[in-house]
């Protein structure tokens, strides 16, 4: 079986699942490396709007996996992971739809990094999330990375520094996440999201998610000259003009892409 299963909804979302249950979808070197391949497909894709990424079985994900770091401890195989891990982070920054993750269960270490890095995450009321490499004598620097650029520096710190555990309700108001619901509506929630985001246009969302991620790490004064000359850019597009249209039309667009 494939460890990442591909299947889209409605033709404009596509739904992601890791498929590894049994380690708790832990990120092994061939998961990462299908799941950074089915990026590229998706990215591929004009149809396609906007993916969900999720976990088959009990949980979303534990990380990476240390059976398989233990079982290969040379210095050459670890930075290959890590490096393996950064180029599937990069993936879903740089892939031009939003990628949204549906998390159940727990999402700990790197599985915390992908529910960080993803561009919007709703998870079930009852799932968990930790960074809690400090516990095993492996501090977690890689989900750092992501996790600091998704919530406040003292929440941040806090989970890095204690390994500790936090719940839902805990994870939306930290803004790791964007809501929690109750789990027999988590894949209905991130259905009715997806769709939400499908119902834009393509183009737009992607430069858009683009710009944004271009931005946040600029200085204020160089970011509105960069994001100024994105909407001069933008505003030449027809998605513009129709969208401007339909809104003073009081009607639907159509978008051209």
């Amino acid at each position: 079986m494939s460890s990442v299963l591909t299947r889209t909804d409605s033709g404009e979302v596509a739904i992601l699942e890791m498929a590894r249950p049994q380690a708790r979808n832990a990120l092994s070197m061939e998961l990462m490396t299908a799941l950074i391949g089915a990026f590229e497909t998706v990215s591929r894709d004009a149809n396609i709007k906007a993916v969900i990424l999720r976990g088959a079985g009990p949980a979303f994900c534990a990380g990476h996996d240390l059976k398989e770091m233990r079982a290969n401890p040379a210095r050459a195989f670890m930075q290959q992971t890590f490096e393996t891990c950064s180029r599937l982070m990069l993936a879903i920054t740089r892939l031009r739809q939003p990628v949204i993750a549906e998390v159940h269960g727990i999402a700990t270490a790197a599985g915390c990094q992908l529910v960080a890095t993803c561009d919007l995450a709703v998870c079930a009321e009852d799932a968990r999330f930790a960074t809690p490499g400090v516990n095993i004598g492996l501090f977690c620097s890689t989900p750092m990375v992501a996790l600091t650029r998704a919530v406040g520096r003292k929440a941040a710190m806090k989970m890095l520094l204690t390994g500790d555990m936090i719940d839902a309700a805990e994870a939306v108001r930290i803004g790791l996440v964007n809501a929690a619901v109750p789990s027999s509506k988590l894949h209905e929630t991130a259905l009715a999201l997806a769709g939400q985001l499908a119902a834009k246009s393509g183009r737009i969302l992607a430069i858009g998610k683009d710009a944004f991620y271009r931005q946040i790490d600029m200085t204020v004064e160089a970011a509105y000259t960069y994001a100024g000359q994105v909407m001069t850019e933008n505003m030449m597009l027809g998605d513009a003009a129709e969208g401007i249209d339909a809104f003073l039309e009081k009607r639907k667009p159509t978008w051209c892409a």
